[in-house]
């Protein structure tokens, strides 16, 4: 996996790459440890794409560019823009599938559709998370729904991202939604 070391090298890679993959982290700190060893594990011989990474420790001028106030957080870029930010640790198949996926769409439809990552949290006893995710299911939205009375780590991590312990809260794109706020879950999926 190849480091990257400042903001003018990232641009240089942009120009020279159709599609590239930045992981943002913060060594020493376990959630981008985590992310760092997974990320790691994916095959970098994705036609078409590019795997880079960059420690926010010594690289201090990539994420205040693009406004990312948290690490992980793993860039999609396409050509010289940014399309997506997906925060946190992952498993390294779901870095590998989110990658992938996001060459499918491009390829299967000759542009590149910027595919929406969902993350919704909840509990099985909460009637609002219930009609959120039946609403997402009606409007054939994908999302991973994390249940954070199972899990203490994910439920930590919510919190930080949001400042908020109440659920449901949706994930889209890296923008956190407290309650089933329709019109603005609408907004952020073009649900019309």
């Amino acid at each position: 996996m190849k480091g990257i070391e400042s903001l003018s090298a990232l641009n240089e890679v942009l120009k020279q790459n159709k599609k590239v993959w930045l992981l943002l982290y913060k060594k020493g700190s376990a959630q981008s440890d985590c992310a760092f060893q997974n990320f790691n594990k994916i095959p970098e011989n994705i036609k078409d794409t590019t795997l880079m990474v960059a420690d926010v420790n010594r690289v201090r001028d990539i994420h205040p560019r693009y406004n990312i106030t948290s690490v992980p957080s793993l860039l999609e870029f396409k050509g010289p823009k940014m399309a997506n930010i997906i925060k946190g640790c992952h498993s390294a198949g779901q870095y590998n599938a989110v990658i992938k996926n996001s060459v499918y769409i491009a390829q299967a439809n000759g542009e590149t559709k910027k595919a929406n990552r969902v993350v919704v949290y909840s509990t099985p006893t909460c009637t609002w998370c219930t009609t959120l995710k039946r609403y997402l299911d009606e409007n054939k939205i994908r999302y991973r729904d994390v249940d954070i009375s199972k899990d203490p780590q994910a439920a930590e991590a919510m919190v930080k991202k949001s400042g908020q312990q109440g659920v449901p809260q949706t994930e889209i794109n890296g923008q956190v939604i407290v309650g089933f706020d329709r019109e603005k879950i609408n907004n952020l999926l073009n649900i019309n």
